[in-house]
């Protein structure tokens, strides 16, 4: 059925409804790339980020965890 099939059939409104229907599906379209592309952008900072903060926590610690009492017979670490 071409365009002006439907036109003779069905009126110059129902025409006009199935192009603003079409273009408004383009629109919502195009108006959700920035929203997606800013999703990605997050995920991959948020994924580094956490890699970042388990590496941390993860480290063993560089000294005494209890900087007064050492595991040697109760000796006091020097401040």
């Amino acid at each position: 059925m071409s365009t002006f099939d439907v036109l003779s059939r069905y009126g110059t409104a129902a025409l006009l409804r199935f192009a603003g229907a079409v273009a408004l599906f383009l629109a919502l379209h195009l108006a959700r790339i920035p929203l997606v592309l800013t999703a990605r952008v997050l995920e991959v900072a948020m994924r580094r980020l956490d890699g970042y903060a388990t590496r941390q926590a993860s480290r063993p610690p560089r000294g005494p965890i209890n900087h007064y009492f050492t595991t040697d017979l109760g000796k006091e670490v020097p401040a």
